[in-house]
C-alpha cells in the first residue's frame, strides 16, 4: 500500500474514480446517504476529489449511517466528547475494520518501521476496557497494535504513575521505544515529570494527536511543544496526527520536520470556504475535508469536518501531496474530541 510516496497529481487521479464507486455503493445501500443525495443533486461524473459530495461530520451523531445490514455489524466505535448532543456513530463489517487496520499499520510503518517496540501509554488501561468503546480508547487499542511490554503511564484512576514510568525506562535504555497519547495528556503527565525527574526519553518516538485547545490555552504550540520535549528530556521524534472516528484508520501524519501534517496514499484533505463550500487555494483557511476510500461499511468516505485547517503547500514537503495545518474549531461548534475531554480529579470542563 503506498502511503507517502505519490505526487498530489497521482493520487488524485487514482483516488477520484474510487470515491466516485464508493459514493454509489453507499447510495444503493445506505437509504439516509441515498436521500441527501437526492436532495443535493448529485450524481457522477466528478471530476476531482473536492467534486464528491460529502456530508457533514454532525450527521453521524443524528442518522444511522451504515451500508451493510445489522448482522453484518461487527463493531460500533462512538465518538467521545461531544457535549449537549449525541456522539457519532460509525458501524463496522469485519471487512472495513480489517482494510482499515492495515491502512493505519501502512501509515505508521512510515515512522516507526517495520518491528514492534516497546510501548509506553500515556493513559489509563481503564479506557481499553468500557463496555462501548469510545474513539479514545479505539485510538489506545488501535495503537498497542503496534508495541509491546504496554506501560501505562497513569493507573486506573487516572493518577500519575511515574514508578511505572521509570521501571520502563530501565527496562528499555538504549533501545528505541514507542510513545502514544493524546497531546494535552502527554505535556501534562510526560513532559512535565520528565523534565521534573530528569527523566531521559532520547530513545523514544512520540505519537500524540488531539488536545490543542487545552495547550493553546498555554500558550504552547506545535513549535514550542516539540522544542520544549527536545531541550528538556531529548526527545525528538515526534510526530503529531489528525483523525477522527468517523474514518478510523485514517489519520493525516506529521512529518519528521514538524513542517505540516500529511496525507496518505489512499486519502487527501479539501479545504473549503464555510461561506461558498468552494475549494480555496493553498494558503487560504477554511474547513477541514476529510476523505478516505477506507469506509466501505457506512458512508464516511468523504466527511466535513468543524475543523478549520489551511494547506501550506503541495507536493513541497519532506513527503509529496498536500501539506497542512489544524487551525482549530470553527466558532461555536461544539466541542468534541477525545483528549479535550479528559479531566484529572476536581478539575473543571474547558
Amino acid at each position: 500500500m503506498t502511503v507517502f510516496t505519490l505526487p498530489q497529481a497521482v493520487k488524485e487521479a487514482r483516488l477520484v474514480p474510487e470515491l466516485a464507486a464508493l459514493t454509489e455503493r453507499h447510495r444503493a445501500a445506505c437509504p439516509p446517504y441515498r436521500r441527501v443525495l437526492a436532495a443535493l443533486e448529485c450524481a457522477p461524473p466528478y471530476d476531482s476529489v473536492a467534486a464528491l459530495p460529502w456530508l457533514p461530520v454532525r450527521l453521524f451523531a443524528t442518522h444511522e449511517l451504515r451500508s451493510v445490514p445489522e448482522e453484518a455489524v461487527f463493531r460500533v466505535l462512538t465518538s467521545s466528547g461531544t457535549t449537549g448532543g449525541p456522539p457519532s456513530r460509525v458501524f463496522l463489517d469485519r471487512a472495513a475494520a480489517a482494510a482499515q487496520a492495515r491502512a493505519l499499520a501502512a501509515t505508521l510503518r512510515a515512522v516507526l518501521g517495520e518491528r514492534r517496540m516497546p510501548m509506553l501509554v500515556i493513559d489509563s488501561r481503564a479506557v481499553t476496557r468500557a463496555a462501548a468503546l469510545s474513539a479514545r480508547g479505539a485510538g489506545v487499542l488501535g495503537m498497542m497494535n503496534f508495541g509491546r511490554d504496554h506501560t501505562f503511564a497513569l493507573d486506573d484512576d487516572g493518577a500519575p504513575d511515574l514508578d511505572a514510568v521509570r521501571g520502563f525506562l530501565s527496562r528499555h535504555a538504549g533501545t528505541p521505544y514507542l510513545i502514544f497519547g493524546f497531546t494535552f495528556m502527554t505535556w501534562r503527565y510526560l513532559y512535565r515529570p520528565a523534565r521534573e525527574h530528569g527523566l531521559d526519553l532520547s530513545g523514544g518516538v512520540l505519537i500524540h494527536s488531539g488536545g490543542w485547545k487545552k495547550m493553546a490555552a498555554e500558550a504552547v504550540d506545535n513549535a514550542v511543544y516539540r522544542e520544549r520535549f527536545a531541550a528538556d528530556t531529548g526527545l525528538t521524534r515526534v510526530h503529531d496526527f489528525y483523525g477522527m472516528v468517523e474514518q478510523i484508520g485514517t489519520i493525516f501524519l506529521e512529518g519528521p520536520d514538524g513542517g505540516g501534517l500529511y496525507c496518505p496514499g489512499f486519502a487527501d484533505v479539501v479545504i473549503r470556504d464555510p461561506v461558498t463550500w468552494q475549494e480555496v487555494p493553498p494558503g487560504t483557511p477554511g474547513l477541514i475535508e476529510v476523505v478516505s476510500t477506507l469506509p466501505t461499511s457506512y458512508p464516511g468516505h468523504a466527511v466535513l469536518t468543524e475543523d478549520m485547517g489551511v494547506v501550506h503547500g503541495v507536493d513541497d514537503g519532506v513527503w509529496p501531496g498536500k501539506r497542512f495545518s489544524v487551525l482549530g474549531r470553527l466558532p461555536r461548534a461544539e466541542a468534541r474530541g477525545c483528549s479535550d475531554t479528559f479531566r484529572a480529579a476536581g478539575e473543571e470542563a474547558a
